[in-house]
């Protein structure tokens, strides 16, 4: 059986999708290593796969600290040693650890790229990626946005010289392709398809279905507030939002709703002096699996992971971006008819009120998110991304199957919904 190392440093983001892959090809009988913070490795030999902790300091700097690619090239040499030593055949990475990618073609070892959220290669004619605007649905529109590609573009070969730098300072050669941290053998897209809709992705591109996995968490729905009004929870972002702006806005703003309200804090406790309503019950971290099947709604920040579980628990949500890409999660989502994008300026006990009124309001939203429940139930996407690295490793892989998800992505409603 083929022998997977992963390389995923980072949030839960970013860590807790390459479990969910490490956790199933584990379950398939292979043998897996996989590399991150020290903090997640409990939980990554909980699923039976081997451990090894990520540099979180070097030379007395966290790498946290430094440049991406200043902490990818101080991190490859600790992650060498780990391919190294574990001896895989392929060598899966996170699209944020170019450490593992670099690491990977030093030791000669093939490597697969895992992109734990929306494919984020511009398109020509379309918004910047992360921009949070809506994709032009006119020829107008996409020659207004192509005004942009220039600049987009300037970013993109600013990126290809910083990673150059990176692979001649641990002595590789430079690419000539653009956004070389991607793998042009293979790259997961661990994503709804639904939300890739009208976009043209390579054809070393698999969009696979999200990999959801959570740690383990003694709240559910059960901790809510008693009674039959609907169950709204707040999960907010665990790299986002500090102060809890989004939570302080849900619990004013939802008081005198016919709403359960249950809000998550991620471990971060709420700012002294914020009070709980009577209709809300604050916990530290809920289990989401648990939870959101007996949600109307999720209020959110459009993190992907946290979509990818209301999504794929058949919820609608609100979707308040604060940073990162969740602005692109969030104006795709609402594109789907998913839910509803709340711009960060009204982020107020007002707009949360508002918008979930809207969300509610429409059953549209419940029944589009119902469809991409059940179609997650019928591709599990740890299982797509597992056969896909499989069929990578197979003697002689068929093409139809190596390509069967590039390519154009698949769109909404080619097959039944139920």
């Amino acid at each position: 059986m083929p022998r997977f190392l992963i390389a995923a440093f980072g949030d839960p983001g970013h860590a807790f999708p390459a479990i969910a892959l490490g956790g199933e090809l584990a379950r398939r009988g292979h043998a897996v290593c996989l590399e991150s913070w020290s903090r997640w490795g409990e939980y990554v030999e909980a699923e039976g796969v081997a451990f090894v902790a990520a540099p979180d300091y070097r030379a007395g700097l966290r790498v946290q600290e430094l440049k991406p690619y200043q902490a990818a090239v101080r991190s490859s040499h600790a992650t060498r040693l780990a391919v190294r030593d574990f001896d895989p055949d392929l060598v899966v990475v996170d699209i944020l650890t170019v450490a593992g990618a670099l690491a990977a073609e030093l030791e000669g070892r093939p490597w697969a790229s895992l992109v734990p959220h929306l494919f984020p290669v511009h398109q020509p004619g379309s918004p910047p990626y992360s921009s949070g605007a809506r994709s032009p649905r006119t020829r107008l529109g996409r020659a207004l946005w192509r005004a942009f590609d220039p600049l987009v573009g300037v970013g993109v070969r600013e990126g290809r010289t910083q990673l150059n730098g990176a692979r001649a300072r641990v002595g590789l050669p430079p690419v000539a392709h653009l956004h070389g941290g991607l793998s042009r053998g293979l790259s997961l897209v661990a994503t709804f398809p639904q939300l890739e809709v009208g976009r043209t992705l390579p054809s070393w591109a698999r969009v696979t279905g999200p990999l959801v996995w959570e740690r383990p968490a003694d709240d559910d729905a059960r901790s809510a507030p008693p009674g039959d009004d609907p169950l709204v929870l707040v999960a907010p972002s665990t790299s986002q939002d500090p102060e809890h702006r989004l939570v302080r806005a849900a619990l004013a703003g939802l008081e005198h709703e016919r709403v359960r309200v249950l809000s998550a804090t991620n471990g971060r406790p709420l700012p002294a002096g914020v009070r709980v309503p009577r209709n809300a019950r604050v916990v530290d971290w809920p289990s989401y699996s648990r939870t959101m099947p007996a949600c109307a709604a999720v209020v959110c920040h459009g993190g992907h992971g946290t979509l990818a579980q209301a999504l794929t628990a058949g919820v609608p949500v609100v979707c308040s971006p604060a940073g990162g890409d969740m602005g692109e999660n969030s104006a795709r989502a609402a594109a789907a008819g998913l839910g509803v994008s709340l711009p960060r300026r009204l982020t107020t006990p007002r707009g949360v009120r508002l918008a979930l009124r809207r969300l509610l309001a429409e059953p549209r939203y419940a029944t589009r998110a119902g469809e991409l429940s059940r179609w997650a139930r019928r591709h599990p996407g740890p299982a797509e991304a597992a056969e896909a690295l499989e069929g990578l490793l197979a003697p002689d892989p068929p093409s139809a199957t190596a390509g069967a998800r590039g390519g154009k992505a698949p769109r909404v409603g080619l097959e039944p919904t139920t």
